[in-house]
């Protein structure tokens, strides 16, 4: 089973949305991880648009980047700018993917402009984690 990290800096929804779609799509081909540059906390809008769509991330914890664990990984998946640069190094075996999605977590506005990014971050990390997971069922057949 190939082992996954997504990497974003607060590890409170991009990386933890891209962690829920991997367990609930990837079930037998890959185990998923998630983790930040610093732990901010799952974010409640986070978990509110997940469970809209029947994918429950509430047990989910918040967490650093542990070195050990991430030079375990078969690949590396960056969702922000500053993930892809402040990550640590890894050894060249791992490969490392960067997918630039615009954090919905600075969003201002109304509740509803808010949650439409937060909707929006959401199918942009699930068309990737479907086309990744895709791309490993191909490569195995």
């Amino acid at each position: 089973m190939m082992k996954v990290m997504f990497l974003c800096t607060g590890n409170a929804c991009r990386s933890q949305m891209a962690e829920g779609f991997a367990r609930e799509f990837g079930k037998g081909i890959i185990e998923p991880f998630s983790a930040g540059l610093i732990a901010a906390g799952l974010h409640p809008r986070a978990s509110a648009v997940m469970k809209e769509i029947g994918i429950d991330i509430t047990l989910q914890k918040s967490k650093t980047i542990d070195e050990k664990l991430l030079k375990a990984m078969d690949v590396v998946i960056t969702l922000c700018g500053n993930a892809e640069h402040s990550c640590p190094w890894t050894p060249p075996g791992i490969k490392r993917i960067h997918w630039p999605i615009n954090d919905p977590v600075g969003t201002v506005g109304s509740e509803e402009r808010i949650m439409k990014a937060f909707r929006r971050a959401r199918d942009e990390i699930r068309a990737k984690v479907e086309q990744f997971i895709s791309g490993i069922k191909t490569k195995g057949n």
